[in-house]
């Protein structure tokens, strides 16, 4: 069973960056294919932000994001980042990491790191 870490959130006014990282424990990246990033706002369900496949590092993005976030791995470091620009007041959410994707979901989750945007 893999444990998953993010860390680098926190508090950012609209149109800065932040860079978000997931670290892994317990077994590699590699061993799961897929990893993904999530984001809960309040009041809101979880939705989809990025993935990347291990394999080959072929990206996806939820539209909301596309051009200003960029989701990237290390495998020496078995980390996993998104690097966040131009960030706007509506991406203000708990970012989760996620692996171990099967039967349709993923099944490993971290704790979530806290991003806040102010306007």
């Amino acid at each position: 069973q893999v444990q998953l870490a993010e860390s680098g959130g926190g508090l950012v006014q609209a149109g800065g960056s932040l860079r978000l990282s997931c670290a892994a424990s317990g077994r590699t990246f590699r061993n799961y294919g897929v990893t993904a990033w999530f984001r809960q706002a309040p009041g809101k369900e979880r939705e989809f932000v990025a993935n990347i496949l291990w394999s080959g590092g072929v990206t996806n993005y939820a539209v909301s994001v596309k051009g200003r976030f960029t989701i990237s791995r290390d495998n020496a470091k078995n980390t996993v980042y998104l690097q966040m620009n131009g960030l706007k007041p509506e991406d203000t959410a708990v970012y989760y990491c996620a692996a171990d994707y099967s039967s349709g979901k993923y099944n490993a989750w971290g704790q979530g790191t806290q991003v806040t945007v102010s306007s």
